[in-house]
């Protein structure tokens, strides 16, 4: 996809930036929109030029209609032009183990490559570092698209 890094030049963050960028998805927590399942959740992106974009769940009583956090902070890099990623970091109020993000979050990550790193946290700030091939394996992406297909697809399907 064009302006997507290959996943040989993502950097990887210094173990400083990995705490900073940790801190910054619980600062984001704190404006979560979250009335109805009482779930806060809060993202920290960081771009390969490090700016940090911040995201947090918003909720509507149309339930459907919810945004991710981690959807958030995407969507908000890409409307300012940002379309490679290092990093992100995932944060919520589960104590007991440390937030993963949807099927939908993984797979709208992938959009931007499978190589960058993925930080799932605790309110303690102690954290599990995934990429997004390992979140979501054998995954489909937008040079599948361009990939060889069937010629005599019939039109009335």
């Amino acid at each position: 996809m064009d302006g997507v890094k290959s996943t040989h030049e993502v950097s990887r963050l210094s173990q400083e930036d990995v705490k900073e960028l940790i801190h910054q998805s619980h600062e984001a927590k704190k404006f979560s929109y979250s009335p109805y399942s009482k779930f806060r959740v809060g993202a920290a992106l960081r771009t390969l030029d490090d700016r940090v974009f911040l995201g947090c769940n918003v909720e509507n009583a149309s339930y459907n209609l919810g945004v991710c956090a981690e959807r958030n902070a995407i969507a908000k890099a890409v409307s300012e032009g940002c379309r490679q990623f290092r990093a992100i970091a995932i944060a919520s109020d589960l104590n007991d183990q440390f937030i993963s993000p949807c099927g939908g979050c993984r797979q709208f990550m992938r959009e931007f490559g499978c190589d960058w790193e993925v930080y799932l946290s605790k309110p303690d700030f102690s954290y599990q570092k995934m990429t997004v091939a390992e979140l979501l394996p054998a995954s489909f992406g937008p040079e599948d698209l361009s990939k060889k297909k069937m010629s005599n697809i019939p039109n009335n399907l």
